[in-house]
């Protein structure tokens, strides 16, 4: 059963979105909370993991980030990641606080952009029992990660920043920036000639989309602290599961691999042969997607 829900993210922005519950579900269930990557929006393949993972009995809740889709936040196609991992704490509390779900079993799950923010997650939420991590974005070539003392501290200290004068409020705004190229145009597009339009042009079931071809960015990139995902996987304190793309361009693939070998067991590894956006779709989603259900319940109901 899918039902359409909304509640306050970060600053009180109405959030919106999709809560999956087990149609043969009567006691307490663990629960997951899921969302898109840089621009994205929930009818972009989400719902098909989320059918997944819910028809194995977990209830997950699906929703778009603040500024993008059907949630509130101006200006629109703005991206902060500071305010989305805020919004991402605030999904695991109103998830936790659902007479359907057991709070002590909740997992996160991203994608891309939000692959690495779910680290973030597991790395300093302790209500986080498991991550899963699709194709992700994870960090910085050239980052000495191993010898980079107090960083992951600073990031963790600024996401728990509540005064409303942090990095997840205020800074400047960069953009716009076009995503994908427009025929017959020169601009160039932030994923060039990649296979990204075959996932950002598909529309939900009555033919509509809510996405659109440009984002802006708020402390996305520079700041103090800088973010960067890659500080967290030594620090991860749960079970986690990574879904690498071997010819991924957009998310470094090397980058990933060498992210999952700095991470504490336990952990498990799932390489799909193909292009970042090629693993939302066919048989790299159909293999993905039964490792990430047989991880979730091993981790969450065992």
């Amino acid at each position: 059963m899918r039902i359409d829900v909304e509640f306050d993210g970060h600053g009180g922005v109405a959030l919106r979105g999709w809560l999956y519950v087990p149609e043969a579900s009567t006691d307490a269930v663990p629960g997951v909370v899921m969302a898109h990557g840089l621009s994205g929006v929930k009818e972009q393949g989400l719902d098909r993991y989320a059918e997944v993972f819910c028809e194995a009995g977990l209830v997950v809740l699906v929703y778009d980030h603040r500024n993008f889709g059907a949630s509130d936040g101006e200006p629109r196609q703005l991206l902060n990641p500071w305010a989305q991992a805020r919004d991402y704490r605030r999904a695991i509390g109103w998830l936790a606080e659902r007479p359907e779900v057991d709070a002590d079993r909740l997992a996160v799950w991203g994608t891309s952009y939000s692959g690495g923010q779910v680290v973030v997650l597991g790395a300093v939420d302790q209500r986080v029992k498991a991550v899963v991590s699709n194709v992700p974005f994870t960090g910085y070539p050239g980052v000495d990660y191993e010898s980079a003392l107090g960083s992951f501290d600073a990031i963790r200290e600024e996401l728990f920043d509540e005064s409303g004068r942090g990095l997840a409020d205020k800074g400047e705004v960069m953009g716009p920036i076009t995503l994908l190229g427009e025929p017959g145009s020169d601009q160039e597009a932030f994923f060039g000639e990649g296979d990204a339009s075959d996932l950002f042009l598909r529309t939900d079931e009555s033919g509509a989309s809510s996405w659109q071809n440009f984002i802006n960015v708020q402390n996305a990139v520079g700041g103090d602290p800088t973010w960067d995902p890659g500080y967290s996987f030594s620090h991860l304190m749960v079970p986690l599961l990574m879904v690498v793309a071997s010819q991924d361009t957009v998310a470094s693939a090397d980058l990933a691999l060498a992210s999952f070998e700095r991470s504490p067991e336990p952990k498990l590894l799932h390489i799909v042969d193909c292009m970042h956006f090629a693993a939302y779709d066919g048989e790299y989603f159909e293999s993905a997607s039964v490792v990430m259900r047989e991880f979730l319940l091993d981790h969450l109901t065992h």
